[in-house]
């Protein structure tokens, strides 16, 4: 994700625990999509749409926080 921010996001991670919260809970949500894509957890479809979608909210944030940083 970002490789653009590689570098700046693992500053980012060390040092601004709101980026690294967010960065988590993003992980956290994909790594459970993917569980429940491939049926190591329970999931219905609308379970996982509605995860994606969070996801996806997560990630525009991340994105807002890297521009934002970037242009410091």
């Amino acid at each position: 994700m970002f490789p653009e921010y590689r570098d700046l996001i693992t500053q980012l991670k060390t040092t601004d625990r709101h980026f690294l919260n967010v960065f988590d809970k993003h992980n956290e949500l994909d790594q459970k999509i993917k569980n429940m894509e491939t049926h190591v957890e329970p999931g219905t479809p609308m379970e996982i749409e509605v995860l994606k979608k969070e996801k996806l909210v997560l990630k525009d944030e991340l994105y807002t926080l890297l521009r934002k940083a970037s242009a410091n």
